[in-house]
């Protein structure tokens, strides 16, 4: 396929770009495979860069003989484009449904992109399950690192090498795979230093409506409970749906063939439900009427605060079991690659301080998102604006996102990283440059042969130009387990995402001009001879 099949007009004149907070541009659009770019006429400067794949949604409409495009994008922005002839406006808005809808990964632009100051090897293995596995050896020898998923033939969502009890061997785990859903048997997430619990995630049980038992899988369970030591298992699902899903040859762990572990059911929303009530919720903040109980109201109905309570109310309850009660975790819901993630991942924030400094974030994606397999490609194909609603979209990694936000405004000094990591997070997510979250597992990412032909998001967020921007000048390391409010009055909206197209930053940028210079200030004072020079401030705050 040629890409300028697909591109009906590949350049207008006098097109006029309108969007929030800044004046209106006129210039020269044109169309690229993988880019709009929009050039004003002062000294032709590059006024619009876009990356085409972060367009969500388009809509057109006429006035007189020019036409105008609403162009809505993953990132939640929502841009103007005033195109002189009603032709030229039905080719250039045809060329974008066009380009913005591919479904080959290997025409996406991380293909394309070659920046000077990176190289495709770099930042590609940084964290790897050897790597993690060296770091366990250092406290414990009751886990080890198993090769029997090699070439993905046990399961093709998990990544090659895994970490799994010295007791049970790849046999044994082979047995325990065909007797969890789509193969995911439960795998090390977390080991807890002080105590020696871990926190482990799988898939449900293939129990089926004949309570289907798989002795190997029994055996597994109970081994990695300390004598004397009970465990819970924490299902995603309501207890309603559980039983449904043994009707479909799922099902959950039973009591009397899981001795010592307490099954504990804490339904989370997922899929539609979470896409929906993003949509209302971006409805909600592009909302122009003015009017506070409209607002209000239609913030409560979206639901999407509540939704991040429960998600956080349940990842604190997996972290008290650990690092409170003393006992190990096992968590899933159906398949184990949505919700399951999201509660491993924050209970880890909770209770280590290494995942909450930028490289420790980092990896903590990387072995509990990437490597996990979670479908970033099925579940971020559209954002809240997408006319078209695949079956499997949900912002599953966002409200993740926003629930790292919110414990960070609860707790500003004991995070490395800002609000614009978060953000860049989201933005890559969706639509990128680099091919980290292309595809939706290892094996898929491992044909397309992504290492080898993309450059990594991690090799350009730790570039000292980049990097910089991402540090909270207020971060001082805090070793305790952080214990997250849930109440009402503590859970926010995420202004700096949901409305940073809809609020000028100008306040925000001097608040943090004044929180760079007393930090800076502060540090002077503390070490005389420090000459380094105060990060500006834009670098700090998103736009």
């Amino acid at each position: 396929m040629e890409f300028a099949e697909l591109i009906k007009t590949s350049k207008v004149d006098h097109v006029v770009l309108s969007r929030p907070f800044l004046q209106p541009v006129k210039g020269t659009l044109c169309i690229t495979s993988h880019h709009l770019l929009l050039s004003s006429r002062a000294g032709e400067q590059e006024e619009l860069w876009l990356l085409i794949r972060n367009i969500d949604a388009i809509e057109k409409r006429f006035a007189g003989s020019s036409g105008i495009i609403t162009v809505k994008c993953k990132d939640l922005c929502v841009m103007y484009l005033e195109i002189p002839g009603m032709e030229e406006c039905l080719n250039i808005a045809r060329s974008i449904e066009a380009l913005s809808s591919l479904e080959s990964t290997s025409h996406m632009y991380p293909f394309f992109y070659r920046p000077k100051t990176l190289n495709l090897q770099e930042g590609w293995d940084v964290f790897t399950p050897e790597e993690q596995f060296t770091q366990l050896s250092l406290h414990t020898d009751n886990w080890r690192l198993s090769y029997v998923n090699k070439d993905y033939a046990v399961c093709t969502s998990y990544p090659d090498a895994l970490i799994v009890h010295t007791s049970v061997d790849d046999e044994a785990l082979k047995a325990v795979a065909r007797f969890r859903q789509s193969g995911r048997f439960p795998v090390l997430s977390y080991y807890h230093k002080t105590n020696g619990m871990v926190i482990m995630r799988s898939s449900q049980p293939l129990t089926g409506a004949n309570g289907k038992r798989c002795k190997e899988d029994e055996s597994f369970l109970a081994a990695v409970l300390q004598a004397d030591k009970e465990g819970y298992i924490i299902d995603t699902r309501s207890i309603q749906a559980a039983h449904q899903a043994k009707v479909k040859g799922g099902g959950f762990e039973s009591k009397a063939n899981y001795q010592n572990w307490k099954r504990l059911h804490r339904p989370i929303d997922r899929g539609r439900v979470l896409q929906e009530s993003l949509s209302k919720l971006v409805d909600a903040c592009n909302d122009q009427s003015n009017s506070i109980d409209r607002w209000l109201s239609k913030l409560e109905a979206s639901k999407w605060l509540s939704h991040v309570k429960t998600i956080l109310t349940t990842a604190c309850l997996a972290a008290q079991c650990v690092d409170r009660e003393e006992a190990s975790v096992l968590i899933h819901g159906s398949e184990g690659r949505d919700t399951t993630l999201q509660l491993t991942s924050l209970a880890q924030i909770i209770l280590d301080p290494d995942c909450r400094t930028i490289s420790g974030f980092q990896a903590l994606i990387e072995r509990e998102w990437l490597q996990a397999g979670h479908s970033f490609q099925l579940r971020c194909v559209s954002s809240a604006y997408s006319h078209a609603k695949p079956r499997q979209e949900a912002p599953v990694f966002l409200i993740f996102l926003d629930c790292c936000w919110q414990m960070s405004c609860q707790f500003p000094c004991s995070f490395q990283f800002n609000e614009p990591f978060l953000i860049a997070l989201f933005e890559h997510a969706y639509a990128s440059c680099f091919g980290t979250f292309l595809c939706n597992n290892e094996k898929e990412r491992f044909i397309l042969n992504v290492k080898d032909q993309t450059i990594s998001i991690w090799a350009w967020m730790n570039s000292l130009s980049e990097r910089k921007r991402y540090v909270n000048p207020l971060y001082e390391r805090n070793n305790l387990t952080i214990w997250p409010s849930v109440a009402p009055q503590t859970l926010q909206l995420w202004q700096g995402l949901f409305l940073r197209w809809n609020q000028s930053p100008e306040r925000q940028h001097e608040a943090w001009e004044q929180i760079n210079h007393i930090m800076e200030q502060s540090r002077r004072k503390s070490n005389p001879t420090n000459t380094g020079r105060c990060v500006p401030m834009e670098d700090y705050c998103g736009n």
